[in-house]
């Protein structure tokens, strides 16, 4: 694999630190500016905001530049959006910085990911892509836990600070490791890079991931009151429960991408079966305080496993223009963070238990693989179409391909 792929990891850690790390200091931001911690809460929308709106808005305003002068200008964005957060004098100022901090987040993946599998052989694109993703996910095992814990001992400003400091390493990685002749600029323009996203099998492909993640964030949102109200973990084990999602995560996301190379539609399908079981699981094994340990980290194993298989699929169905295709793919994880929490919250507002957000992001994994069938299922279809033409031309009809006409 390419050293260069080091630096898209730099940036990836960067981004998955500043995302989630908000969570761990709302209580010290709300205290700080004399908010309460529900208002303060907007803050973390405010940023997963700019996501949805800078990834295909970054990804379509800049497919005249290299990949290359784009993945660095993005991280400048980054680096502009954390500064901001640290000086930010009060709460609008503050949820502006963060909506400024998400902008690049969608479009940096999208690119990056581009850019990371046209450094490879073909038959190591998804591992490529999972050794991108892995900066996120162990900014989730590492990143967070130590920003947040500088947060609490310096000053929540002290943490974006930080995170700003590793945007500029992550620049320098980026000037210095992707070689330019890697990441030139897209030959389809913003035409192509639209037309990309009129394709069905695109949008089957985004759907799958809205409520693959979807069912995900269902239960994750809600695992704090789960593992204390029904696990019976005291306020401060969670934390360390959450490292064990992280390295879960981390597991699946490297599982995921070695075994997407050697069947891409069986490994989602496999993870997505995966998080179905796992997830409807969650009541009994959040009996006792073992099996919800070893439940948590399941849950990251089995969403992460389906992640570079996910991107490189959306990539595959927009071959002649992927870039704002995987762009949006990235905005589709958000849509996928915040609607599925608010599916899982509405389990729990119906008095179905602590552990219903579980069982609705079961629900929805299960309508993930609905999708990703119907997407095999058109893919099947239009290829037996085009294998009818190929032999239409030769003179001959075939029988399977009446059969599908008809």
């Amino acid at each position: 694999m390419p050293l260069a792929l080091l630096a898209l990891a730099v940036g990836a850690f960067g981004i998955g630190t500043t995302e989630f790390v908000m969570m761990g200091l709302l209580p010290d931001v709300a205290d700080d500016l004399n908010i309460s911690i529900p208002t303060a809460g907007h803050l973390v929308s405010a940023y997963a905001l700019g996501v949805v709106i800078g990834a295909p808005l970054l990804a379509a305003a800049t497919t005249r530049m290299s990949r290359r002068s784009v993945l660095i200008a993005l991280m400048a964005l980054f680096v502009l959006g954390n500064a901001l957060s640290a000086v930010a004098p009060g709460e609008l100022s503050l949820l502006a910085a963060r909506f400024v901090s998400g902008l690049p987040h969608g479009a940096f993946f999208g690119v990056g990911a581009v850019v990371a599998t046209g450094m490879v052989a073909p038959e190591r694109k998804a591992r490529s892509v999972s050794l991108m993703f892995l900066g996120l996910t162990v900014a989730n095992i590492v990143g967070v836990p130590a920003a947040t814990a500088m947060g609490q001992a310096l000053g929540w400003r002290a943490t974006f600070l930080g995170v700003s400091a590793i945007g500029v390493a992550a620049i320098a990685a980026l000037a210095v490791l992707i070689p330019r002749e890697n990441a030139p600029a897209p030959t389809t323009g913003l035409r192509g890079e639209l037309a990309a996203l009129r394709s069905l099998p695109v949008w089957l492909a985004l759907g799958t991931t809205v409520a693959g993640f979807g069912a995900l964030f269902a239960a994750y949102s809600y695992i704090t009151p789960m593992l204390t109200d029904a696990a019976g973990f005291a306020d401060a084990s969670v934390t360390l429960l959450l490292a064990l999602f992280g390295v879960g995560a981390t597991a699946g996301n490297l599982l995921g991408g070695r075994l997407a190379d050697h069947s891409l539609r069986g490994t989602l399908f496999g993870g997505l079966a995966a998080l179905v079981v796992v997830l409807a699981l969650f009541p009994v094994l959040m009996r006792t305080p073992v099996t919800a340990a070893v439940s948590v980290a399941l849950l990251g194993m089995a969403a992460f496993v389906t992640g570079s298989p996910l991107q490189l699929m959306v990539m595959e169905k927009a071959t002649a223009a992927p870039s704002l295709a995987s762009s949006a793919n990235q905005a589709a994880f958000n849509l996928a963070n915040a609607g599925g929490a608010w599916i899982g919250g509405l389990a729990l507002a119906a008095g179905f238990g602590v552990t219903s957000p579980a069982l609705a992001g079961a629900g929805l994994a299960v309508l993930g693989l609905g999708v990703a069938g119907a997407a095999w299922a058109v893919d099947r279809r239009r290829g037996a179409a085009a294998v009818g033409r190929e032999r239409v031309v030769a003179g001959h009809v075939p029988e399977e391909v009446e059969r599908v006409r008809g």
